[in-house]
């Protein structure tokens, strides 16, 4: 070969030792001399690896790693946590059909909601997400999905997820466990169908990718979710995948130094002042404390707080030092934000009251730093 070509053709060498860590697959394609492999692995998830948009090994340990987290047979890693919820929505939904979602969602999700409404002719009957005959009342025979959080954002809910799920009949039972993580809830062992995260959160964890993932509990739909998805086009990066399975080898570890420093904060906010409610599962005072101390393996550590109205709440969050206002969670920095003008602006009055959110609300993302260094920044904000 000529200089010229010699520049283009570098080949892979082949290994007789297996890496540590898992390799970074960044290529948009992968070369044949079989073409019926060829053709093969553009029908199905579990064919050889053609192009990214279908599938990429560094994509597909990623996948694997998380299913076996949850207890599902597969996963669908995608570009962005709403990613994945539109997959798995728009995959499963037509005209016509109804769906059953809890009352406290996160934004977009409440505003992907309204959009099928408005666009597919969708139904939506919205619950509080403890009560079973509610859910109960609320089928229909164009059900299709009942749809829940683990923990809700920003509030705190926690739905009962057995309960709901023994009487969702042949609804499809869809859990969004972002804020959980795989470490504190497996909504599959709940009777879930399938499960949604934001692996831009927890997951990841260092606040340096964008991504999601869909966990299935049946081959079936992972597969028709797949044939769906990769004409949607919210395929991830493979980088995006290598740097999330970076994230998921220290996830015990944060999680557990999340939720420490998030129970020191949530006692010492119900205690001062300046905050007229807290909204921490792992309080007492929470609704949902009951229910989350009977199937959680812990309480989360993102939670909201109100303060007195909307002012108070700007100049809290814009009174900070050390903790961050800035979008997301789940990062090793602890981080704020006001829902109500931020990740639920798309809801109005109304809808930002049945959410349990007020202009005073403010959500706090905990993260790992010195306990006592959070709280000398919070404090002294409140304190303004």
């Amino acid at each position: 070969m000529q200089p010229d070509t010699r520049v283009v053709h570098t080949e892979v060498p082949a290994l007789t030792s297996k890496p540590l860590s898992v390799p970074l697959y960044q290529t948009s394609g992968f070369s044949f001399d079989d073409l019926d492999a060829f053709a093969d692995g553009m029908n199905r998830p579990d064919g050889a690896f053609v192009y990214t948009r279908l599938g990429n090994p560094t994509v597909r340990a990623l996948e694997d790693a998380i299913a076996a987290l949850e207890g599902g047979v597969a996963a669908l890693a995608t570009s962005s946590g709403m990613g994945a919820i539109n997959a798995v929505l728009l995959a499963n939904l037509k005209a016509g059909d109804h769906v059953i979602a809890q009352r406290a969602l996160y934004g977009g999700t409440l505003a992907l909601l309204h959009d099928l409404v408005e666009r597919w002719g969708i139904t939506v009957t919205y619950v509080g997400g403890h009560d079973p005959d509610e859910v109960r009342a609320a089928l229909r025979p164009e059900t299709k999905i009942l749809y829940l959080e683990t923990i809700a954002n920003p509030t705190g809910h926690v739905s009962d997820l057995p309960a709901l799920s023994a009487v969702a009949g042949d609804a499809m039972v869809v859990v969004d466990n972002t804020f959980a993580s795989p470490l504190l809830c497996r909504p599959i062992e709940h009777g879930a169908d399938v499960v949604v995260h934001s692996t831009t959160k927890y997951l990841g964890g260092h606040s340096d990718v964008t991504g999601g993932v869909a966990v299935f509990a049946d081959q079936a739909r992972y597969r028709a979710t797949w044939h769906h998805s990769i004409e949607l086009g919210v395929t991830p990066d493979p980088f995006a995948a290598w740097l999330t399975i970076r994230g998921l080898c220290t996830l015990a570890l944060r999680m557990r130094r999340h939720e420490q420093n998030a129970e020191v904060l949530a006692h010492r906010l119900a205690a001062h002042p300046a905050v007229r409610a807290v909204y921490w599962p792992g309080l007492d005072t929470h609704p949902s404390h009951a229910v989350a101390t009977g199937f959680l393996g812990g309480y989360g550590s993102t939670f909201s707080f109100d303060l007195a109205d909307v002012e108070a709440g700007r100049k809290f969050v814009t009174g900070l030092d050390l903790v961050r206002l800035a979008p997301s969670l789940g990062g090793a920095e602890t981080l704020v934000l006001h829902p109500a003008s931020t990740s639920h602006r798309q809801l109005t009055e109304e809808e930002l009251n049945a959410s349990g959110i007020t202009g005073g609300t403010i959500r706090l993302s905990v993260g790992i730093e010195d306990a006592d260094d959070l709280w000398q920044d919070i404090s002294q904000a409140l304190d303004r």
